[in-house]
């Protein structure tokens, strides 16, 4: 099988990628490893310039179709104490708010809107186990689908195929690593109607637990210390559930809900970048070329804001028979400032923050920088900008 482009990995830079190559009338192929998008505790945040790329597409009112909860402020409750970390009304534009909603729902809508175009085919149930190699050049890859080994020869190739690139493994690229003093434990537990709206994050004492309004339930995220998911199960699901009530004590009457660690998935937290996300014939983007930390939940802007960057640089190289690793620089170059600009913001956080609060004893005061956002409410304009725009967001220009 032959294609302009193999895309390696159906998730959101993957299939924005493929949707936008084939809008623009380049051939691509797209391969995912399962039959189907529907696995839980995936990246559900759809950022404020994601949702204007979408309505650029036409697919807006598809958006406001599907399941979702649109959130227009991020709040932190240190000591009891309740604080705004960001006020996405302040945002500019159309969408002043985050979006929350199942990742399958989006990956559907967008597999489903790039099968309209011709060029565009997906490979499900298709996993990419090596790359072809030609004369020192990537020329295409080696995958294992349903009836069997199948190559896929391509122009270039795509690695978005996230922190566990197989691509990237195979060509022998080590990112570099930043450190995270943290991994993350996700669930999720039933919401009443009472019960806070939005975004909002507990933070006490050797803990910080993050409640996503998902509607009917809370998507939680709960912070522990890195490689410590051991030693919390040894101390017991009783004492996971008591910590946390400790952190939301309106969550105290249905803890129960996590019967077992099964209900439990695990996040090991990566922050890392690739010195070069190219070589001849090969492009890595989105978490095969920059792991983030889940702080501010911005890997899934920053991954598809790589595919509008690259579709852009590369569609007429590709289409006029030029591309060149040159060409595939410049892609980035353009995405280089938005990844280390948010990298740096996170791990500046982890150490500054995160990494006293895993190891303390007792109560802890909120930052100097989140007082300083209640005094100044215009402030708040600052992190909403920064999570839900990002440091450079990438365009498209209407059809």
């Amino acid at each position: 099988m032959t294609a302009d482009v193999c895309v390696v990995g159906g998730g959101p830079a993957g299939l924005v990628l493929g949707l936008l190559l084939a809008r623009g009338g380049v051939p691509v192929t797209v391969l995912e490893k399962h039959a189907d998008f529907l696995r839980d505790f995936r990246g559900d945040t759809v950022h404020a310039s994601t949702l204007d790329l979408l309505d650029t597409l036409g697919l807006g009112a598809a958006v406001r179709a599907r399941p979702h909860r649109d959130v227009d402020e991020l709040r932190i409750t240190v000591d009891s104490q309740t604080y705004t970390l960001a006020d996405f009304t302040r945002l500019p534009g159309r969408h002043r708010y985050l979006t929350f909603m199942p990742q399958w729902d989006l990956l559907d809508l967008l597999a489903e809107e790039a099968g309209r175009y011709p060029g565009f085919t997906l490979l499900r149930s298709t996993e990419a186990t090596d790359v072809l190699r030609e004369d020192g050049r990537v020329v295409g890859v080696r995958a294992r689908g349903p009836s069997g080994e199948v190559e896929v020869r391509a122009g270039l190739t795509v690695a978005a195929d996230g922190r566990g690139s197989v691509v990237r493994e195979r060509l022998g690229l080590t990112p570099v690593d930043y450190g995270a003093p943290m991994d993350v434990l996700w669930f999720r537990l039933p919401r009443a109607e009472a019960d806070p709206v939005g975004l909002d994050m507990r933070v006490g004492a050797g803990g910080l637990l993050l409640l996503i309004d998902r509607g009917e339930y809370f998507q939680i995220a709960y912070v522990i210390g890195k490689g410590s998911y051991d030693a919390v199960v040894a101390a017991g699901l009783d004492r996971f559930r008591d910590r946390v009530a400790a952190l939301a004590p309106h969550l105290g009457d249905r803890v129960d809900h996590i019967a077992s660690w099964e209900d439990v998935k695990v996040l090991t937290v990566q922050v890392n970048r690739l010195r070069r996300w190219y070589a001849p014939g090969v492009l890595l983007i989105g978490d095969a070329a920059h792991a983030m930390s889940p702080i501010g939940g911005v890997g899934i802007n920053l991954a598809v804001q790589d595919a509008v960057a690259a579709a852009r640089l590369l569609t007429a190289p590709i289409l006029e028979r030029r591309l060149s690793s040159r060409v595939l620089a410049k892609v980035q170059r353009r995405r280089s400032l938005p990844t280390i600009g948010t990298q740096t913001m996170q791990v500046v956080i982890q150490r500054a923050f995160l990494g006293r609060l895993l190891t303390a004893r007792r109560p802890i005061d909120a930052p100097l920088p989140v007082r300083l956002l209640r005094r100044f409410p215009a402030l708040q304009a600052v992190p909403a900008r920064v999570i839900g725009v990002g440091f450079r967001p990438e365009r498209l220009h209407r059809s």
